[in-house]
């Protein structure tokens, strides 16, 4: 069973940064793709970042691009997103995910972590 624990959320002005971190348990994460996603409230949850371990590479959503990273430490099994420039509209839960290597997390995410709040006052 895998197992997702994001952590790192919190209140902040606008402006301010956070650094989320997800830690994986359960697998060898060191071929899958991680991701983030957040969900604002009344709104559908959608993609903020992803980071393959067996490439490296990185992919993130327009809205956050410039602003947010993600990164992982694979011998720590934990994936990160730090948030720099924070805006009122980053409010949301963060979520962390997780996919095999031969699935796209952006699209078809199969392990999710339980959440953690980010707000951001104006």
């Amino acid at each position: 069973q895998v197992h997702l624990v994001e952590s790192g959320g919190g209140l902040v002005q606008a402006g301010g940064s956070l650094r989320l971190s997800c830690a994986a348990s359960g697998r060898t994460f060191s071929s899958y793709n991680m991701g983030w996603f957040r969900q604002a409230p009344g709104k559908e949850r959608e993609f903020v970042a992803a980071l393959s371990w067996s490439s490296g590479s990185t992919f993130y959503a327009d809205s956050v691009k410039g602003r947010f990273t993600i990164s992982g430490d694979n011998a720590k099994n934990t994936v990160y997103l730090q948030l720099n420039s924070l805006k009122p509209e980053d409010t949301a839960v963060y979520y962390c995910a997780a996919s095999p290597p031969y699935r796209a997390v952006h699209t078809a995410p199969s392990y999710w972590g339980q959440g953690t709040q980010v707000t951001v006052s104006s």
